[in-house]
């Protein structure tokens, strides 16, 4: 059975039991959170596609902790100008794992 849904304006195909990094969540750690923007949903008994939501699923994770990811540079140059800036930026992600997908 796996699931397909939308949160931060990404989508993620899921199954239960799978381990996810999202864009943070004003979630604490350990909170169960609820994501109800599901677009398509396979079980036994068949796949089921939304137009362009399926009313009444939803897919519930748990809050395991909040991290970042690695460190990206960004380097602006302009040429013959003297002009560099040097930054870096780490993304905020949350950890989530599915328990649960109700269709």
């Amino acid at each position: 059975m796996y699931a397909i849904f939308e949160t931060g304006g990404k989508q993620y195909k899921v199954q239960t039991g799978d381990v996810i990094f999202i864009e943070k969540l004003e979630a604490t750690e350990g909170e169960v959170v609820t994501f109800d923007k599901v677009f398509a949903v396979s079980d036994a008994k068949g796949f089921t596609a939304g137009t362009p939501l399926i009313a009444g699923a939803k897919v519930t994770g748990k809050v395991d902790k909040h991290v970042k990811g690695e460190k990206i540079i960004v380097y602006k140059y302009k040429a013959k100008k003297n002009y560099r800036r040097k930054q870096g930026h780490r993304q905020p992600y949350t950890k989530v794992t599915i328990e649960a997908i109700n269709a």
